[in-house]
Parts: structure tokens; C-alpha cells; sequence
């Protein structure tokens, strides 16, 4: 579905991916782990278009994507959930999840999808009509998703979706991303530090270091690994 290749991506002066390259198969989960500064949003910002590469090529679903705007890359079937949330605090719960469907003109199936966010997340929908500021880390976490699902994504990027959050949380909104991906078939690339938690539920994760790719596997390889285990999974 996704294939990245030689990717080299820079903040003004400052490199902060060297020639990452990694492919993301239909209908997987697929995780990026690393540390700090590894990159690992970058390569985010840069599939979605919110960075432009400066070397490199992008290809989704078969087509160059790297010089796209953000909005056409989502128009065709990526939605990113960013880091940090970065809802619309002065707006309702109901106004953002209608706002990550802006591209869509189905007014009816809109609707529909607004229900299936309640059916994932059933508190969102006792807040619909509350300032999105004034919700707890994790019920705006879960307006985040919705949002992105509101676009109808064949392929979601998810940047540190357990950031700041609580594990009972946590546990609860990756277990709806499992069930997002497999009773919808929605493709899932996910950032994480929390590596037990992410290797648990992908079938395949890259490690970055320092902008560049240090290691490829299998989540279950991954887990074994003890040199993963020792930096990323603390035994």
C-alpha cells in the first residue's frame, strides 16, 4: 500500500531523516519505534505532506504522493492522528469529528460514520455537545481518532496515540485500533514508544536511529531481540 524509499527529510539546516526507507503491506499494522529525536514523527509529517522531502520518493497505493498537499493526501485515503492530539479545544466534540470529514460531501453517510465513532468510543457521544478542551487526555485522544476516521482512511498514520495517557486508557484504545484494522481492513502505520505495547499488536516494525533506519522485523522477531529489548522494552 505505502512504500517509502531513500528518504531524506530536513527542518531548515538540519537533516532529520537520512535515506529512510519502509513499506507498509495492505491490511497491517506496521510500527516505528525509537527513541527521542529518531525521527520517527518526521517520517509521519512527511507521508502526510506536512513536510516536504528533500530527496526521496513516496508511493501510496501506487502513486507519488511526496509533492502532494496535505489535503490530497488525505483525499486519497490518509489520515494522520498527530502527536499531541492537536484537537480543536474551543470547538465541540461534535464540531471536530465533522471537521475530519470536510473533504466529503455524503452529508448522509457522514452521519453513519459519526455513529460508528460513538459505537468505537460510546463516552464521545455523552460529550458531543462538550468543549473539546474540557475533556480528559484520553477521551480527547479518542475525538482525535475519530476525526481521522471521519475521512474514511484506507491507511491511518498514529503518532504516539499513549502519550500522556493512563495504561487502562491505553490498553483500551489499542485494542480498538486492532479492531479497526481487523473487522475494517483500515492499514495502520504507528509511532510509538511504548514498544511492548506497539510490537504486541504490529506484524512488522522498523527501528530508527538518529533519522536513519537501524532495524527491520517481524513484531515477534522484534520482541526477541535483545538488543529491542534491552533499549526499547526495558529487560
Amino acid at each position: 500500500m505505502l512504500k517509502v524509499r531513500d528518504l531524506y527529510t530536513a527542518y531548515g539546516p538540519i537533516m532529520a531523516l537520512h535515506g529512510v526507507s519502509l513499506e507498509v503491506p495492505d491490511g497491517q499494522i506496521i510500527a516505528i519505534l525509537g527513541a527521542n529525536g529518531a525521527g520517527k514523527s518526521t517520517t509521519l509529517r512527511t507521508i502526510s505532506g506536512l513536510v516536504h522531502p528533500v530527496k526521496g520518493n513516496i508511493e501510496f497505493l501506487g502513486h507519488p504522493i511526496e509533492k502532494l498537499s496535505p489535503e490530497k493526501i488525505v483525499e486519497m485515503g490518509i489520515s494522520q492522528v498527530p502527536e499531541g492530539r492537536e484537537i480543536f479545544f474551543e470547538l465541540t466534540v461534535m464540531e471536530n469529528l465533522r471537521l475530519g470529514a470536510y473533504i466529503r460531501r455524503d452529508g448522509r453517510a457522514v452521519r453513519q460514520d459519526i455513529e460508528r465513532v460513538f459505537h468505537y468510543f460510546p463516552v464521545l457521544a455523552q460529550r458531543e455537545k462538550q468543549m473539546a478542551g474540557t475533556l480528559s487526555g484520553g477521551e480527547q485522544q479518542m475525538v482525535a481518532i475519530g476525526r481521522a476516521l471521519m475521512a474514511r482512511p484506507r491507511l491511518l498514520l498514529l503518532d504516539e496515540p499513549s502519550l500522556g495517557l493512563a495504561p487502562l486508557i491505553t490498553q483500551q484504545i489499542f485494542g480498538i485500533v486492532k479492531t479497526l484494522n481487523q473487522d475494517e481492513g483500515i492499514t495502520v502505520l504507528l509511532v510509538e514508544q511504548n514498544a511492548g505495547l506497539a510490537l504486541g499488536i504490529a506484524q512488522y516494525g522498523y527501528v530508527l536511529e538518529i533519522g536513519r533506519l537501524a532495524l527491520g522485523d517481524t513484531g515477534e522477531n522484534l520482541r526477541k531481540n535483545d538488543a529491542v529489548r534491552r533499549s526499547y522494552l526495558g529487560y
